[in-house]
């Protein structure tokens, strides 16, 4: 199986800096001016422009709403340096909402990016989830 991400965003181009500066990662193709494929991570990122107020499903009168809003998928972005990553993600335009947490597993920081999704940074350490993993 194979995963693609995609993130609904009000402007493409602020989207762009946001995320390749934030995430290093790189515009790998573009279509029109509605969407950007971006490469560099685990599995490829494609923002699509899709207006605030506009239907966020045919099956519901939800709007789409690019204030801070919650969804039970996020991304999880996994660094090195999880201090780093927040100053760099913050300088990008995200919001920190809660500070790095450690654990014995690893450390995790809350954030929002400029258009409402939520994600966190992770740093494992030690041997990661693997450290709190109970037998299947």
């Amino acid at each position: 199986m194979d995963l693609l991400v995609n993130i609904d965003v009000s402007d493409l181009d602020p989207a762009v800096r946001f995320y390749t500066t934030a995430f290093d990662l790189k515009v790998s193709r573009r279509f029109g001016a509605d969407g950007v494929e971006l490469s560099g991570g685990s599995a490829p990122i494609y923002l699509l422009v899709k207006a605030a107020g506009s239907a966020a499903s045919p099956r519901t009168d939800q709007v789409r709403d690019y204030r801070r809003h919650w969804t039970p998928v996020h991304l999880d972005v996994v660094v090195q340096d999880v201090e780093a990553a927040v100053q760099r993600a913050l300088n990008a335009g995200a919001i920190l909402e809660k500070p790095v947490r450690s654990s014995n597993w690893g450390k995790l920081a809350l954030m929002a990016d400029p258009f409402g999704n939520g994600f966190c940074l992770v740093q494992f350490v030690g041997k990661g989830y693997d450290e709190i993993a109970t037998p299947p």
